[in-house]
């Protein structure tokens, strides 16, 4: 089953006057049909243990409906938020015991991305997708 992969640019705040531009591949798979995927390049990384010459991206897990609500309105729960930022950009809030990370992306990529996505499962069509016994084997494994 095809996947979709997009590899956009992001730039990671560190202050309100102070921000780094980063490299973000989304990821979609129709096998897990409720997620989208963000990978960070390591050296981002707010764990120390994550970084080194071995190391290999950071990578997040949430729903898409969150991404996608979250380019409408703010959205989320707990380790993820995402919202509308002025100028056609998106804010994607990532939060973890070694701390936060906030992000922004251009929303048209975002839309891209998602649309990509909806072509290979639409939206309300993910249950078609699910294999559960697949999904109880990787919880029990």
């Amino acid at each position: 089953m095809r996947t979709v992969e997009e590899t956009v640019q992001a730039r990671l705040i560190l202050s309100p006057h102070r921000s780094v531009r980063l490299r973000v591949v989304l990821s979609y798979l129709p096998e897990d049909p409720l997620a989208v995927r963000m990978a960070f390049p390591a050296e981002f990384s707010l764990d120390e243990d994550a970084e080194g010459p071995d190391a290999g991206d950071i990578v997040w897990v949430f729903g898409r409906r969150l991404l996608s609500a979250g380019l409408e309105l703010p959205s989320g729960a707990g380790d993820v938020h995402v919202r509308p930022a002025l100028g056609r950009r998106t804010m994607v809030e990532l939060r973890a015991p070694e701390g936060t990370a906030l992000l922004q992306f251009d929303s048209g990529d975002l839309r891209r991305f998602l649309w990509r996505s909806r072509l290979l499962v639409p939206e309300g069509e993910e249950h078609l997708h699910l294999d559960a016994d697949r999904a109880l084997a990787q919880l029990l494994g």
